[in-house]
């Protein structure tokens, strides 16, 4: 049919042939198809032009519909093969792109010489980064139907303090003596307080603390906890480098605590057959699960 409506719109099987980038046999057979299938004439031709039978004239707004529609499609296809092939772009929330992405990027280019990346490290919400990146690296997945949510690891979480704090006050040996400390936790929902959560074997203890700062920043956390401000609660992989230089010290290490948010890849689905970003997540994948675990962690 479409091929129909490019015969009568040029006045000829050669210029359609031409348009359509096909042999003119090829038109011919396709018209003589449609006549077939439609069991009546469409067009009549003469040594200088063609006519529409008064089939033909009923058929032709249809088939110029399909045309238009098939015109689109093919425009629309060549301009999506031009986008994917930019850059991949990639946000990342800030602290996780610091301390964990950045030392992947080169070794994911390295890997992967084909596939230029376009990263920025800023805040990831769930309000809509699909419509301006390819992949979003958060924490926590997207709830966005249209969305599909990988997960890379989940934190474990630590209480680290500084020596100074620490010589300042007295070291607590037991979960609810953190309620004499100043404490520095992720936001909370639950208004002023902010239970924390312990076990040690089959011992469980919560403790309800009124933190001196609460944010849900891990770097500005770690920040204040690096400054002597008190207890902090953060992923451990945050205080790896101040634990092993004796900056920070674990307080309760025998205990405990819930993994924090889990870190995720978020795309949007219409990308899930994508193989640039099927190999971006993937890489992804296998990497930070292992530079999220503890250091000697089985």
């Amino acid at each position: 049919m479409a091929t129909f409506a490019k015969v009568v719109d040029l006045n000829g099987f050669t210029a359609a042939a031409r348009a359509l980038k096909v042999p003119k046999a090829a038109v011919s057979r396709a018209i003589a198809e449609l006549e077939r299938e439609l069991g009546v004439k469409v067009l009549t031709r003469t040594t200088r032009r063609i006519h529409l039978t008064p089939a033909g004239e009923q058929l032709l707004p249809h088939c110029r519909t399909i045309l238009e529609a098939a015109e689109q499609v093919r425009q629309r296809s060549a301009e999506l093969t031009e986008q994917r092939s930019g850059p991949l772009k990639v946000l990342a929330e800030t602290t996780y792109g610091r301390v964990l992405l950045s030392p992947l990027v080169p070794r994911f280019l390295e890997r992967f010489p084909s596939i230029p990346l376009e990263v920025e490290l800023g805040e990831a919400t769930d309000g809509d980064p699909a419509a301006d990146y390819d992949v979003v690296v958060k924490a926590g997945a997207s709830l966005d139907p249209e969305r599909i949510s990988r997960v890379l690891g989940a934190p474990p979480a630590v209480l680290v303090a500084t020596p100074a704090y620490l010589q300042r006050h007295p070291l607590p040996l037991r979960p609810e003596e953190l309620e004499t400390h100043e404490l520095l936790t992720p936001d909370s929902d639950a208004g002023p307080l902010f239970t924390l959560r312990l076990s040690q074997g089959l011992r469980r203890a919560e403790v309800a603390v009124r933190p001196k700062l609460a944010v849900n920043d891990p770097a500005l956390l770690h920040a204040a906890a690096a400054a002597g401000l008190g207890i902090a609660l953060l992923p451990e992989f945050l205080c790896r480098q101040g634990l092993a230089t004796q900056k920070l010290r674990q307080v309760l290490p025998d205990w405990e605590l819930p993994e924090q948010a889990a870190l995720c890849a978020i795309h949007p689905a219409r990308l899930a057959q994508d193989a640039r970003v099927n190999a971006l997540v993937d890489f992804l994948a296998a990497n930070i699960v292992p530079a999220l675990a503890r250091p000697g962690a089985s």
